[in-house]
């Protein structure tokens, strides 16, 4: 089982609790603690601002740009790269005593606790310590990113010298980490930044990014503002300081245009507290001058001022009492489960809740992975949480791909299209992948958005945004297939087969392929569903479709083309292996022996070269297993047991994407054990950071797959052809799994056991259900149960490469595994020279001499 240290981290089903501090992971822990509310983003740093792996404020969508510099430019390639960028630092709050600075490298800690408290939305820190002087000291904080006021930020500090007088000082920063660490800063000891390549981190700026353009302080409020050098965006903080104490104190401060300082000086009485507060103010622009920001934060910080900071902390309870209402995910008798679940969900909506119309970035506001970008992650793993538990925050993530249209249509035209394009990599609308090859040809984003839509619309009831401005991303996408792919005639010149060539699928260990299954079946989806949506829309609500006739200057008949495409799809199958090949030369390429392949070559993307892995059967992620679960009513049980087994020993689960799609399709098949191991790995990828790079941000992708994990993988739940339906597959060492979601409207919470399941309706509208096959229907405040008798086929072991060694290709030859290795010698072919059937005469040398 992939865990944590016990020891150091306890069991909490609703806390992350922290026991001892380690410089060791800092970077891990950063992540771990970091709070955001899906606009504003603090890492968990400690608030004396020393030793970090990164000094990391985040806000979505605010970024810097840059010339992506190719060795050989070439017509098309993505020409100006975007990058997350660090917004002031707020959270430097450091203790003196005896001006003897609370230092965690050198200083005698007596108690620790850290603690993420998922129920308040706040994270604590409680210490002691003795000072060299013998000060016995107690400094509690807190930290605080608010859900309801979507700007603030508040940060708390509370010191007592419990055993004697002394002087204390509080300094309170802000600080511009962007251009150049302050005087304290630096990486913890043999904590730096990893060297060598690694496309998963950030791009790093070494010109000057953030131009001051004001910066004051007016008694206990401090401002910075600044212009962001190319991309122009605009950001202010303002900061206002609170203290209480019955102590004596006196403050000072000092501005300059990097750094604001507010210091407290207090004679501290023996047991008497010193509290200091921050509220911070955070605001960013695309095109507002600086200053207006600034006036916004001002107003911000008067009405928080007005309603006071405890009022804040209750707002922030009760926010999250709501939340966890509509989404919490229990699991009978494991609270270790629990508490990792929790934590996921938590980061879900840290990620998510007030983006407001911008993206949900790979790693949310945690951290500066991927570059801050939005990619496919957020329609096909992070949405469907959002969609069956709070619509709104769905329908504002696809609002942003509305929004984006106009830079896809542009992208679309340059790669000779029609339609639109979305970007595989961006903040801005625009593409920033520089690798086409495992970029921009995963032209199946376009249908990853488009089926999002779908499920979104079919799960809401939301038919307003689909025919405002939904049906355009249906329409544009649906375009861009019909001219990408292309017809295949037969002999009398009627249409008989439709291809897509030079795409890429899911799996990035293998690149522009023809006919990728993956992106096929749901090119298909793509069409079938826009077409049923102009039709839809002209007869349910005749204006609106007027208004997109115009809008979007559509052609009826272009609804019967991508009908006509759509049912002609070409979907790779072999009849020799019984399997469906992720593409149309996938079973000719040699297969990896990852059993055999040492754990210090993984990833492989960093040990070997591109062109090495794709000559081989090897994927870093799902690709056909996903969409056997997103398409899964298009697939037998028979081939979606036989597709799983043959490819889920190919996967490196190098990706962690992967695991929770084959935690799904093992459930469903049989493989009830190995599903559990797959959730086990995808539920602490951050926590046990299994990949290595948790320090880089939340993998928000995987712990939006956490839920449909629990939902989908053991709870059974489809919605296919928009009908909602339960098979579940509870594992036997699991009482019982309960989760909520709302269907069109109405809240639902299911409840499974070992041999029944229990359904509670909510107010709303009755909800049509099947469970088993068995159609059912609940209405509002109404529960209904269900005998189950048993929970599906069981097939024990797992599918191993072994299984695949007496398999024959399609033309004979034998699939054999092997490792790449370097070559020290030349290969010989000893005995009988192969002769290639069919060929004569002196075509029978070809391949000999020639």
């Amino acid at each position: 089982m992939h865990t944590l240290d016990r020891d150091r981290f306890p069991v909490d089903p609703w806390r992350l609790v922290e026991k001892r501090f380690s410089l060791d992971d800092v970077g891990v822990t950063e992540t771990l603690f970091a709070l955001g509310n899906g606009y504003l983003g603090l890492r968990g740093n400690q608030p004396e601002g020393r030793y970090a792996h990164e000094h990391g404020t985040f806000i979505n969508g605010f970024h810097e740009i840059f010339p992506i510099r190719h060795a050989e430019q070439a017509y098309g390639f993505a020409e100006v790269g975007q990058t997350i960028i660090n917004a002031p630092d707020a959270k430097v709050m450091r203790v003196y005593v005896d001006d003897e600075p609370l230092s965690f490298d050198v200083s005698d800690i007596r108690e620790y606790e850290r603690a993420l408290d998922m129920r308040q939305g706040v994270m604590t820190r409680h210490v002691r310590w003795m000072t060299p002087s013998g000060k016995d000291v107690v400094v509690d904080f807190e930290r605080m990113v608010s859900f309801e006021e979507r700007h603030l930020a508040i940060m708390r500090v509370t010191v007592t010298v419990l055993n004697s007088d002394a002087p204390v000082t509080v300094t309170c920063h802000l600080i511009n980490r962007q251009d150049g660490e302050d005087v304290y800063g630096g990486a913890a000891p043999g904590n730096g930044r990893a060297k060598g390549f690694d496309p998963r981190k950030a791009e790093k700026i070494e010109d000057r990014v953030l131009q001051p353009e004001e910066y004051w302080q007016s008694g206990d409020r401090a401002a910075l503002a600044y212009r962001v050098t190319a991309s122009g965006m605009t950001i202010a903080v303002v900061a206002d300081h609170l203290i209480e104490t019955d102590n004596e104190y006196s403050s000072r401060t000092l501005v300059e245009p990097d750094i604001a300082k507010n210091v407290y000086r207090v004679q501290a009485k023996a047991g008497v507290p010193v509290t200091v507060t921050k509220l911070v103010s955070y605001h960013t622009s695309r095109g507002v001058p600086a200053r207006e920001l600034v006036d916004r934060g001002r107003r911000a910080l008067d009405r928080v001022g007005a309603e006071g900071v405890e009022r804040q902390f209750e707002r922030q309870r009760e926010w999250m009492s709501a939340f966890w209402d509509r989404s919490d995910v229990v699991i009978g008798g494991r609270d270790d489960l629990q508490q990792a679940t929790r934590w996921c969900l938590f980061q879900l909506a840290q990620a998510a809740a007030r983006a407001d119309g911008q993206g949900v970035p790979a790693k949310g506001v945690s951290g500066s992975g991927y570059s801050g970008h939005y990619f496919w992650d957020t329609e096909i793993y992070v949405l469907p949480f959002l969609m069956y538990t709070t619509p709104l925050w769905a329908r504002n993530a696809l609002r942003m791909r509305y929004l984006m249209l106009p830079a896809a249509r542009r992208r679309a035209a340059q790669l000779n299209e029609a339609g639109a394009l979305f970007p595989w990599r961006t903040i801005s609308g625009e593409e920033a992948s520089a690798y086409y090859a495992a970029g921009t040809a995963q032209y199946h984003i376009n249908a990853d958005v488009s089926f999002a839509l779908a499920k979104y619309v079919r799960a809401t009831g939301d038919d307003e945004f689909l025919y405002r401005e939904g049906v355009d991303i249906a329409v544009e996408t649906a375009r861009l297939w019909a001219t990408l792919g292309f017809w295949r005639y037969t002999e009398d010149g009627q249409p008989e087969v439709f291809h897509i060539h030079g795409v890429t699928g899911p799996d990035e260990y293998t690149t522009v392929v023809n006919d990728n299954l993956f992106t096929n079946v749901m090119a298909r989806f793509n069409l079938r569903f826009a077409a049923r949506v102009v039709r839809e829309i002209a007869e349910r609500a005749p204006e609106e479709y007027a208004q997109m006739v115009q809008r979007l200057s559509f052609d009826p008949a272009e609804a019967d083309a991508w009908d006509a495409a759509a049912e002609a799809m070409h979907i790779p199958y072999s009849e020799g292996l019984g399997i469906h090949p992720q593409d149309e030369v996938f079973l000719e390429r040699e297969v990896w022996d990852l059993e055999n392949t040492p754990p210090e070559q993984r990833p492989l993307l960093l040990h070997f070269h591109p062109l090495v892995i794709y000559r081989y059967q090897v994927l870093k992620q799902a690709d056909v297993v996903l969409a056997l679960y997103l398409q899964g009513n298009h697939f037998t049980d028979d081939e979606k047991l036989a597709d799983f087994e043959y490819y889920d020993p190919l996967t490196t689960g190098d990706s962690t994407l992967s695991a929770v799609v084959q935690a799904i399709l093992a459930a469903e098949v049989g493989y009830q054990d190995l599903a559990l191991e797959y959730f086990s790995q995808s539920i602490f990828v951050d926590l046990g950071d299994l990949h290595h790079n948790a320090a880089d941000g939340v993998h928000v992708a995987s712990a939006g797959g956490v839920w449909t994990a629990l939902v989908a993988g053991f709870g059974g739940m489809r919605d296919h052809y928009g009908e909602l339906s339960f098979d579940p597959r509870l594992p036997k060492d699991w009482p019982s799994l309960s989760f909520r979601l709302q269907w069109q409207g109405t809240p639902l919470t299911v409840e499974v056991t070992a041999d029944r399941m229990r359904v509670e309706a909510g107010q709303g509208q009755p909800v049509s259900f099947s469970v088993r096959g068995e159609p059912l229907v609940i209405e509002p405040g109404a529960s209904l149960t269900v005998p189950l008798r048993g929970q599906g086929p069981m097939l024990s072991g797992r599918p191993t490469i072994s299984d695949i060694g007496d398999a024959l290709r399609e033309d004979g030859t034998l699939l054999s595994a092997s490792v790449p290795t370097m070559t020290t010698s030349i290969p010989v072919i000893t005995g009988n020279v192969p002769v290639v059937s069919g060929l004569l005469g002196d075509d029978a040398n070809l391949g000999i001499d020639s």
